[in-house]
């Protein structure tokens, strides 16, 4: 993906359309999932089989997309070391973006950041499920190393997301979680979205699969199951943007926007796109039943 946009001119336009440019620039908060980390030190980790890096300079494309926040709590985050990490999160705080779901020490990891918009506190968290082989290649931190969090067993991420809701007016658990290629969400992640609901999350954003999965309502609380790859590779693939409008503390909008993923370059899709009807069917398929999506991909609860 780097080399392609590279020879696009190496601006971020040669990466994302204008309309995903824009929405991710005039959101009063951004976020994004930051699978590798930004660095020139460490080794890629022996045995596995996809590691990733980029160079740091390339942090300038994150703000020049207005991301405000990143999840650094993905099997991805650690691929070049202990050393590789630290150096991702001195890279993001250097660039003024905060991360969630790693740090240089236990602690640190599971520190909810909190940003203030529209007079609201909105709480940010994060853990990963990934990997579920034990030991993992990406390794939690402890208190002493660096690491990320882990919620394979969900104790310390309830903690975390319960020290959330206690200081902010709205709360939200973005987890890395699932099965790649599956467009099934499986028993294991519901599970978790029920205790992440209970512990104080009012909105649940799932990713790792690399496929859209679909939507449910643990209560009243939504879960988007994931949101597949955004800008990833060459392949065709479907993708998403989850944009949320929360008004007094309270969840006042969910729009699923369809994009699309190809040739290393991703694209919003509008109504009356074919692509746009068809990922808006397979979604509602592939939701429980007690989710209802608009025309527009507005997602909300049956009555």
């Amino acid at each position: 993906n780097m080399n392609s946009l590279a020879s696009r001119g190496g601006e971020i336009d040669g990466a994302l359309d204008e309309d995903i440019i824009n929405a991710m620039r005039d959101a009063d908060i951004t976020m994004i999932n930051n699978e590798f980390p930004y660095s020139d030190r460490g080794a890629p980790t022996a045995g596995k089989k996809f590691t990733f890096r980029a160079e740091p300079q390339t942090v300038r494309y994150l703000n020049d997309l207005g991301v405000d926040i990143v999840g650094l709590a993905n099997n991805h985050a650690y691929d070049y070391g202990p050393d590789a990490l630290l150096d991702t999160m001195d890279t993001l705080s250097g660039a003024d973006i905060k991360y969630v779901g790693a740090g240089r020490d236990i602690t640190e990891a599971m520190t909810p950041q909190y940003i203030e918009a529209g007079g609201m506190t909105i709480a940010f968290t994060a853990a990963t499920q990934i990997e579920r082989s034990l030991p993992p290649d990406t390794k939690e931190a402890t208190e002493t190393e660096p690491g990320v969090l882990r919620t394979l067993d969900p104790e310390k991420y309830l903690q975390v997301i319960s020290e959330a809701d206690e200081n902010a007016d709205f709360t939200i658990a973005f987890v890395h979680w699932g099965s790649e290629n599956v467009f099934e969400y499986e028993a294991a992640q519901r599970e978790l979205a029920e205790k992440y609901a209970e512990a104080g999350a009012d909105l649940i954003i799932g990713a790792h699969p690399h496929v859209l999965q679909g939507f449910e309502y643990v209560g009243d609380v939504p879960v988007v199951y994931s949101m597949g790859n955004f800008w990833f590779n060459s392949k065709t693939l479907d993708s998403c943007m989850i944009e949320a409008t929360v008004n007094e503390g309270e969840l006042t909008e969910l729009r699923f926007i369809p994009c699309i993923q190809k040739g290393c370059f991703t694209s919003m899709l509008h109504e009356g796109d074919s692509d746009f009807e068809r990922i808006l069917a397979d979604e509602l398929s592939r939701s429980a039943a007690n989710v209802e999506l608009s025309e527009e991909g507005i997602i909300t609860k049956k009555p």
